[in-house]
């Protein structure tokens, strides 16, 4: 059995139905998306759906400026809000951190990105009850904010199939087919179907290494553990701004029903796991840090308590920078290795993959393609940030 398409995508989760999207804008509409479970039931359910531009690489910070307008125009665009909310967006730094925060807030504003410092005064009113004391400067984003990465998915899928594209659920992609040159012309499928293909996009997040091997290409991406933990402070949280805590390495989320999600920003010993076989909750210790930082952060809780946690996986490259370019094989193309950054960046990164298969350059601002190449490890040039915060790791 053969089938064909123009465009494969091996993943189903948010950035391969961003693809499919662009490229069924730019016409390209015989596009074949395959996703083994339902759409963005990997990984992309687990974000926690921060919207920032706050990073020390350009190319990166420019492509989450370019995702704020689309969430910003989301309903015009896709009929969808995709529950982006606007509350804002704060980096709060201790003094070891401030040349770092100044470093990147002037690399963001020659960006064009709307970016300022702001006092504790002021911070104290966008954040009512926190303790700030141990912060040295603030830079606040205020049309950052928090949206939904299962609802952005759909609403690319629903758009892109209203365009043409095809979307295949519960369909496990076992293989890339391959010439004996090694030039991928299409996958072979779990029911014994080959879809032969002009390119293969490999959208696959932790998943992928183990296709890409089938080509011969050895792609360093691991399933690092993402714990997150809810808490009910005792009464409904306001309308605040997400908080990236630098001074204590977390950060703290609004949830829409005033709930706190709060995850670890601290990178300097991260742990892997089999995103196929992991516990979905978090771990004793990280719970009882959770507790310390965030009763630390915020002393005058009502009454909290942890109502629930989940575990995710960030897919991290060595420079915790995606892969989006051509694989070293024709045929195939990677979009994977996204470290945490994949929901903010996700419109851009279907733009700059649609405009790199179907021209071969961007007419993205200020995104240099050749940062994200595949052959950045080989040649010892990875895409470190230049002004990196101290304890975060490369997570900015």
């Amino acid at each position: 059995m053969k089938q064909t398409a123009k465009y494969v995508i091996v993943g189903g989760g948010l950035e391969g139905l961003a693809i499919a999207w662009s490229l069924a804008h730019r016409g390209e509409t015989d596009v074949l998306v395959l996703e083994r479970d339902t759409l963005c039931s990997g990984m992309t359910g687990k974000s926690s759906g921060v919207v920032r531009c706050h990073y020390g690489n350009p190319s990166l910070a420019a492509m989450a400026w370019y995702g704020v307008d689309i969430f910003t125009r989301a309903t015009e665009l896709f009929g969808d809000d995709m529950a982006f909310r606007q509350c804002g967006y704060v980096v709060g730094v201790a003094e070891n951190n401030l040349a770092p925060l100044r470093a990147n807030v002037a690399m963001m504003r020659g960006l064009g990105i709307d970016v300022d410092f702001i006092g504790h005064d002021t911070m104290a009113e966008l954040w009512p009850g926190m303790r700030l004391d141990d912060f040295a400067a603030f830079a606040y984003e205020p049309l950052g904010g928090r949206g939904e990465a299962y609802m952005t998915g759909m609403a690319f899928a629903a758009s892109a199939r209203s365009l043409g594209v095809r979307i295949r659920q519960s369909i496990t992609v076992t293989g890339l087919l391959t010439h004996n040159a090694g030039e991928v012309y299409g996958v072979q499928l779990a029911d014994g179907t080959q879809v032969h293909a002009e390119t293969v996009i490999l959208a696959a997040g932790p998943w992928a290494p183990a296709l890409a091997a089938g080509a011969g290409i050895d792609l360093d991406v691991k399933a690092q553990r993402a714990q997150l933990v809810l808490v009910d402070q005792g009464e409904p949280t306001p309308e605040v701004p997400v908080l990236s805590d630098l001074a204590g390495l977390q950060y703290i989320c609004r949830e829409p029903n005033g709930e706190l999600l709060v995850g670890n920003s601290d990178h300097q010993a991260p742990q892997y796991i089999d995103p196929d076989n992991f516990v979905n909750r978090a771990d004793e210790d990280t719970i009882e840090k959770t507790i310390l930082k965030l009763d630390k952060r915020l002393p005058d809780m009502p009454d909290p308590r942890i109502t629930s946690s989940y575990v995710g996986a960030y897919d991290v490259t060595p420079d915790y920078n995606p892969v989006i370019g051509a694989a070293p094989v024709a045929g195939l193309f990677l979009a994977t290795g996204f470290s945490g950054h994949g929901f903010k960046i996700s419109p851009a990164v279907g733009e700059l993959v649609a405009d790199l298969l179907t021209t071969g350059t961007t007419t993205l601002p200020n995104v240099d393609p050749l940062d994200f190449r595949y052959s950045r490890f080989a040649e010892n040039d990875l895409l470190l940030s230049p002004h990196p915060y101290e304890g975060a790791g490369e997570m900015r």
